[in-house]
């Protein structure tokens, strides 16, 4: 029952962290210790599945299907994603700076956390924590021109923003928001919009089953190089999320919404002056901090999650 409990707030985190632009629910789930047993356990929904049930009935089922993590597990991600959204929407309009902050602060810290569990290492890592850092830079400049996939667009959106949330450092939401999809998928998840859930649904399903065996696969023939690889993803991500920035170049999405496509970052003191806004700076600094160190205790409590099945 105590890890039930705990796996619940993992999962409302998780939902958390998803819900924001620039954050990744795969950042949080290797911070708190359970980033590989969840890829193995998404792995297992599949054909074995069968036969374990025709073996050992529900209960061998429920087993192979390591149920026991998994639904306390997806149910503080549920609650997470249709209550906190609420918030982390409200603070996105209204503090989108020191939102920005400590979350800047929490992935930072995440990927010290990784890189400090990375056993066997090599220097030819060194290219895998690039490439990381290289893809999770170029990923959102290629999403608008899914954003014209008509009926379709919600089923790949689902599949591509599930896959990315599998990935720290890989925001989802943001992919969503450079497909022109973010705010559709926020106010659909908010009002129970059925047929938009279920078609989001379906695409986050064949995602699921498809990039959890490959992650799954690179974590069982290439531990250190994949954590290696999972650590530039971080470290790429976190330009997304430094507060003070000024957009430069973007573009209309289907809906008229507004889709970033560019950034300058700024230090505070030239964004107070060229903005005209607040560069609110020690509330800032202090948010960093307590992100970063949030990160640091729970990462030292937590390194189970990186040693190998």
């Amino acid at each position: 029952m105590k890890r039930a409990f705990s796996l619940f707030f993992k999962g409302a985190g998780m939902g958390a962290a998803d819900a924001v632009p620039g954050v990744s629910g795969g950042t949080i789930a290797f911070v708190t210790g359970i980033y590989e047993e969840l890829i193995d356990t998404i792995r297992r929904f599949g054909p074995e599945a069968v036969g374990a049930w025709r073996r050992d009935g529900v209960r061998g089922l429920a087993r192979h299907l390591n149920l026991a993590f998994l639904i306390p597990l997806l149910l503080g991600i549920a609650i997470s994603l249709v209550s906190v959204a609420h918030l982390v929407t409200y603070l996105m309009d209204n503090q989108p700076l020191l939102l920005n902050a400590f979350f800047f602060g929490l992935v930072l810290a995440s990927a010290a956390v990784v890189t400090r569990h990375i056993d066997g290492w090599r220097l030819w890592h060194v290219l895998l924590l690039i490439l990381g850092m290289l893809l999770a830079q170029l990923l959102p400049g290629l999403m608008p021109a899914l954003g014209g996939l008509g009926a379709l667009k919600l089923v790949i959106a689902g599949a591509i923003a599930i896959s990315a949330m599998l990935l720290p450092g890989v925001s989802g939401s943001f992919l969503l928001l450079s497909m022109g999809l973010y705010g559709t998928v926020m106010t659909g998840i908010k009002s129970l919009d059925i047929s938009l859930i279920l078609q989001f649904g379906i695409g986050c399903l064949i995602g699921l089953v498809t990039f959890s065996r490959l992650l799954a696969w690179l974590f069982r023939h290439y531990h250190a190089a994949t954590l290696q690889l999972l650590a530039g993803f971080i470290v790429g991500s976190l330009p997304l999320l430094w507060p003070w920035r000024e957009m430069t170049r973007y573009q209309l999405g289907p809906e008229q919404q507004v889709i970033p496509l560019d950034y300058r970052f700024l230090w505070p003191h030239d964004y107070a002056s060229l903005t005209g806004e607040p560069a609110q700076l020690w509330s800032a600094l202090a948010l960093m901090a307590f992100g970063l160190v949030l990160v640091l205790v729970v990462g030292e409590r937590s390194t189970s999650s990186f040693k190998e099945h």
